[in-house]
């Protein structure tokens, strides 16, 4: 069986095989050290192909692949390439929310809040409010929001690679959140009165006044059909509440007007879009390791990944050591087709790592090669993207690619 060529950087590999399909291919025999001066010829060395000095992350190389030796069906085949980053914190500890035309500051830097009746002077010896004086507008917010895809990609710091067969469960699961919502024809009067006070000016507690005085009215003087007076009084006492509250009952408005009419309010259900939801994404591999190098890789792909997502309990401060816990760092997933992005398959938002199984015995029982690995492992990885998708995220020049998107 002949090995196929095949590059362990993406770039130079997707550089390789699009000129290989430009040629039409070549007849360059078995020889891997023929096909590799070939393949160096035409896209250069590879940036990740030289073996580096083990890492702190336990990776001996930058770029990890299993199986090591690819054959001429395995360089074609469809992978998935797992990217270590290092997570970055927001610099504004994620409120991205700027306060403006509120305090004013003096010369020491000390803030003081800014107070319209208070006149002061300017240069004209005209009077003027304070808010005038330091030129600051109405106050308001400011936005910035800027989610942790975004950011870590701006200052994006690559760890290692990890590529490996595609796993034979593939699938993507979107969700979002819908619950149900109540709201009656006297809950959305009251509501409709309060907007209207809120809107008539005045400072909070003339417009809380005029509310009350509202719904007072409304509860006092309400008609509801062709209903006969007892039963519009009994509504009007059971919504003011003081037919139930002056003897200290728990009877609720809605039992009044039920057990008075036989009838009760329309709720007016409505199913509402309440939030969004994260994705998870299970994943299943098998290594079975045909050689010592491959053993290698293996070793090092699982000892990467556990190390990557645990967390850091000293390493950015060995003075906080013990007080303080870094965040472990992110994953960027791919699905990739001869070395490029996948054309048809999913897109991945930057992803954690949250739940990692390695099951050293996949072969039914213990059985391990002389040097003590083991003939058959099973690894199981959850990831959570920590980003909920979007509709702007389908938009082109999103990142979305040309397949079915997120």
């Amino acid at each position: 069986m002949s090995n196929g060529t095949w590059l362990e950087d993406p770039e130079a590999n997707s550089q390789l095989q699009s000129t290989f399909k430009i040629l039409g291919g070549l007849d360059i025999g078995d020889d891997e050290s023929e096909r590799r001066k070939i393949a160096h010829k035409i896209v250069g060395n590879s940036k990740f192909a030289k073996s580096s000095k083990r890492s702190r992350g336990g990776a001996k190389d930058k770029y990890l692949s299993y199986p090591i030796a690819r054959t001429s069906d395995e360089k074609t085949g469809d992978t998935i390439r797992i990217k270590c980053v290092e997570y970055i914190p927001p610099e504004t500890g994620g409120f991205g929310v700027d306060i403006v035309g509120v305090y004013k500051t003096d010369q020491k830097g000390n803030v003081s809040r800014i107070d319209d009746n208070n006149k002061i002077k300017n240069a004209d010896g005209k009077e003027v409010s304070e808010r005038e004086y330091y030129g600051l507008s109405e106050p308001g917010l400011k936005t910035n929001f800027t989610d942790a895809n975004s950011r870590i990609n701006q200052n994006l710091k690559t760890k290692y690679y990890i590529e490996l067969p595609i796993p034979q469960e593939v699938n993507d699961s979107n969700s979002v959140t819908w619950g149900e919502d109540r709201m009656n024809a006297i809950e959305i009067a009251t509501l409709s009165l309060a907007q209207q006070a809120m809107n008539m000016g005045g400072d909070e507690n003339q417009q809380a006044q005029q509310a009350r005085q509202s719904i007072s009215a409304l509860t006092n003087n309400i008609t509801m059909g062709n209903l006969t007076d007892d039963t519009q009084s009994a509504l009007r006492a059971a919504l003011s509440g003081f037919a139930i509250n002056q003897f200290g009952s728990n009877v609720s408005a809605k039992s009044v007007i039920s057990r008075s009419t036989g009838q009760i309010l329309n709720n007016n259900l409505e199913l509402l879009f309440s939030g969004v939801n994260l994705r998870s994404f299970p994943f299943s591999f098998t290594f079975s390791p045909r050689g010592p190098k491959e053993a290698d890789t293996v070793k090092a792909i699982i000892r990467s990944l556990k190390m990557s997502m645990a967390a850091k309990a000293g390493e950015f401060n060995g003075s906080a050591q013990g007080i303080f816990l870094k965040s472990p760092d992110l994953f960027q997933l791919d699905y990739l087709k001869d070395g490029t992005n996948h054309p048809f398959l999913n897109r991945f938002k930057l992803t954690a790592l949250t739940g990692m199984s390695v099951n050293y015995t996949n072969a039914g029982t213990y059985a391990s090669y002389n040097d003590g690995t083991p003939v058959n492992i099973r690894m199981n990885l959850t990831f959570k993207e920590i980003n909920p998708i979007y509709h702007e995220d389908y938009l082109p020049g999103n990142g979305s690619g040309n397949g079915v998107g997120y």
